[in-house]
């Protein structure tokens, strides 16, 4: 039986009109608005016809809230779930709406809606045919040192360049400005915005490519479901009948096309509830979500406000801890960050006495902000020491290792595995998934290179993955390894005419068992060769048939067959060496491939006792651990926009630090708006805007604690990097506590 605290109680009292709720983290909003919508189906004057509409931010999040309101209606109120209630992504409704009127939009009656993956490729392939077409594009944004870098010109520029047209076409999309339309608007503006010319051109083609498919992708979703709303007002009345009231969650993470979209849904006098907490909108950053629109609602004079304060999910020094950063920020050192307002109240209140699922007991020493100076590696090593202490008397606990970036995720896992520390992933992609892409890789770069003694090397380390731990065959490995390097004629080992390589390397008179391993691996590479000019998904299927034998290794395997399948589809004129670059991003954890082993379920950190979850701050939101490491909290990580801090936006090789993603979006802006555009401005504004998101995501990350939480740093790859600013001040404030004598 759901026992509302006082709070909660506020928000279920609800009866019509706009409501908006913040809610801190761990406060039970998704059980409370799983109930406050079964209480809505069952007390609601709903006809056949009607439905309570629950919108949700991620696909996850829809099974957890059908689950919660068919176990409510058939406990609470005893009626049978599935009836009167519909639980929907934006996505999922937005297409739900166009399949209904497609032809209003333009679009086929079988239009296809293509995931990112597909819709990455097709801005791929626009940005480097743009690229080549335009090779004088970098020069007037590369830095004077790099200028004449042709691996810079070849390879950081297109990237980069992809980066900032994806921002550009999501943020035009979001203001429902088409290709066209910019180029028409552009006309007006002499100014120089060459960074909004080389997009609009990229997003021309990028739509191009779209149409020659059919095909939307999935901002084109909610555009188009707008603009059905705004050409159709019949169809917009008849949604306002089917889904008298709209519940919203995650609704921090809205952006403006987003809002427009369930505003006009809800109507003007409709039913509408907002729940959200601003203080983890942690996707802000070259996206087009915003807290700003959950906190302008929150402040509309007809909407009720509320909020949820109470967790029961940690314990008091934790919930101190993160309310004295709710505090630091409201006065932070930086004055454009503190009106940025990155934190605000509501503060986190411990529940109330009697409360069924009141905070952990408190423990003050369970709490550990490190403030010793690490190297990368010496914070994973001494990471990886605690661990070892803990692990054998907490069995019974969950324990995480958050870390800020997915790609850091490969070094802690690797040292886990060295020190025998049982873990599991929860990565873009998995260190598994990796490991079989990496053996796939090494083949295929030697298919590429077949007269390189060095990837011949490499493609024998792949064939013999399956002998590592064992340490009398990793020697067997490297000194064959170390052998096939110093091969000058790769030929006189594969085909030999006159002479024998193996012959004289490897004689069987002196070593018979590696002699005929060897026969062996030269067999297979001659097979592999020979399947070569196969398509690349059975090329793939004959390679792995060699090299794995766990039936999850060959269920990655299929699905690495499958992907470049399709990747060849999209891009006909795909060759070896551009499957080799495909699988390189999967292997370095760049790309978002999840192989058939992977779990790609919502991830339960309860169903991993007593071993370590390794995650991103990202992933880790919404999930909670009885301990928490939060790692790499330096000021590259968690920069306070200090004269000495650098950020992830700016690019090494681009002159006068400039963020070209930032500078793209406020030349789009200048166009959109006829705004005036000075170069450099929105880098310093973009500095602000992500520091402050940073720390939310700080914030974010504490709240992940339910007992115990340890903080470190490090000084980055080159040493450079100091402690962040907050991490600095929750120290000092906290030393200063335990004096008192918390």
């Amino acid at each position: 039986m759901f026992r509302p605290r006082p709070k909660q109680a506020e928000v279920l009292a609800y009866e019509q009109g706009k409501m908006g709720v913040s809610a801190v983290p761990g406060s039970g909003k998704t059980s409370t608005l799983s109930y406050l919508a079964a209480r809505l189906v069952a007390v609601a004057d709903l006809e056949e016809d009607q439905e309570i509409l629950i919108v949700t931010l991620v696909k996850s999040a829809v099974g957890n809230f059908a689950a919660a309101m068919a176990r409510y209606l058939r406990e609470e109120f005893n009626l049978l779930p599935g009836l009167g209630y519909r639980v929907r992504t934006l996505h999922s409704l937005a297409n739900d709406i166009v399949r209904e009127r497609p032809g209003l939009v333009g679009l086929a009656d079988d239009f296809k809606v293509i995931d990112e993956r597909d819709a990455a490729d097709i801005l791929q392939e626009a940005v480097e045919t743009w690229a080549r077409a335009n090779a004088s594009a970098p020069d007037p944004y590369l830095a004077d040192e790099h200028f004449a870098n042709n691996y810079v010109r070849s390879n950081r520029w297109p990237e980069l360049l992809n980066e900032v047209a994806a921002s550009f076409i999501k943020q035009a999309k979001d203001l429902q400005y088409s290709a066209d339309q910019l180029r028409r608007l552009r006309g007006r503006n002499s100014d120089d915005l060459s960074l909004a010319d080389m997009c609009i051109a990229i997003y021309d083609q990028y739509e191009r490519g779209l149409a020659y498919r059919g095909a939307v992708d999935f901002q084109d979703l909610i555009r188009l479901a707008l603009r059905i709303l705004q050409l159709d007002p019949q169809y917009l009345e008849r949604l306002h009948y089917r889904f008298p009231y709209i519940l919203e969650d995650e609704a921090q993470d809205s952006s403006k096309l987003q809002e427009d979209t369930l505003r006009l849904l809800a109507g003007d006098g409709g039913n509408w509830v907002r729940v959200g907490d601003p203080n983890q909108a942690i996707y802000e950053t070259f996206t087009t979500a915003n807290p700003k629109y959950l906190r302008d609602f929150l402040a509309e004079p007809e909407v009720q406000a509320r909020t949820l304060p109470n967790s029961g999910r940690s314990t008091r020094s934790i919930i101190d801890l993160a309310n004295h950063l709710i505090d630091w920020s409201l006065a932070h050192p930086n004055t454009a960050i503190r009106a940025k307002q990155p934190l605000t109240p509501p503060r986190i209140e411990p529940t109330p006495p009697g409360d069924p699922q009141g905070n952990p007991p408190d423990n003050p020493d369970a709490i550990f902000l490190g403030g010793q100076k690490f190297s990368p590696d010496e914070e994973r090593q001494a990471i990886v020491r605690s661990l070892k202490k803990w692990l054998p008397d907490n069995q019974d606990k969950t324990v995480a290792v958050l870390l800020p970036i997915n790609s850091s995720g490969a070094s802690m896992v690797q040292m886990l595995r060295k020190e025998g520390i049982d873990y599991v992933e929860n990565l873009r992609s998995t260190t598994g998934t990796r490991a079989v892409v990496g053996s796939l890789l090494r083949v295929l770069v030697y298919l590429t290179e077949p007269k390189s003694g060095d990837a011949l090397a490499q493609a024998y380390r792949a064939w013999r993955r399956d002998a590592r731990g064992d340490e009398d065959a990793e020697l067997t490995i490297e000194s064959v390894v170390k052998a096939l390097r110093k091969l000058e004629t790769v030929e006189d080992f594969l085909a030999p005419r006159t002479a024998d390589w193996l012959e004289q390397a490897a004689p069987p008179e002196e070593n018979a068992a590696l002699h005929e391993h060897l026969v062996d691996f030269r067999g297979l590479v001659r097979r592999w060769q020979a399947a070569a000019d196969l398509p690349v998904d059975q090329l793939v299927l004959t390679i792995s048939g060699d090299l794995f034998t766990l039936e999850s290794d060959i269920a990655t395997a299929y699905s690495v067959a499958l992907y470049l399948r399709r990747f060849a589809d999209l891009h006909p004129e795909a060759r070896l060496p551009e499957f080799v670059v495909e699988l390189d991003g999967i292997a370095r954890g760049q790309r978002n491939f999840s192989g058939i082993g992977d779990d790609d379920d919502a991830f339960d950190p309860d169903r991993h006792k007593g071993v370590v979850t390794v995650t991103t701050m990202h992933k880790a939101k919404g999930l909670e651990w009885d301990r928490v490491y939060l790692v790499s909290v330096n000021n590259y990580d968690y920069p306070s926009a200090d004269p000495f801090d650098s950020f992830i936006g700016e690019k090494w090789f681009i002159r006068d630090s400039l963020n070209l993603q930032a500078e793209a979006l406020a030349q789009l802006d200048s166009i959109a708006v006829s705004a005036p555009y000075t170069e450099g401005e929105a880098t310093q504004q973009e500095r602000i805007k992500y520091a402050a998101e940073r720390l939310r995501l700080l914030y974010v990350g504490m709240t992940r604690a339910k007992r115990e939480l340890v903080v470190t740093w490090n000084s980055g790859r080159r040493g450079e990097q100091v402690e962040a600013r907050p991490l600095a001040a929750l120290r000092g404030w906290w030393e200063a506590e335990r004096e008192r004598g918390r």
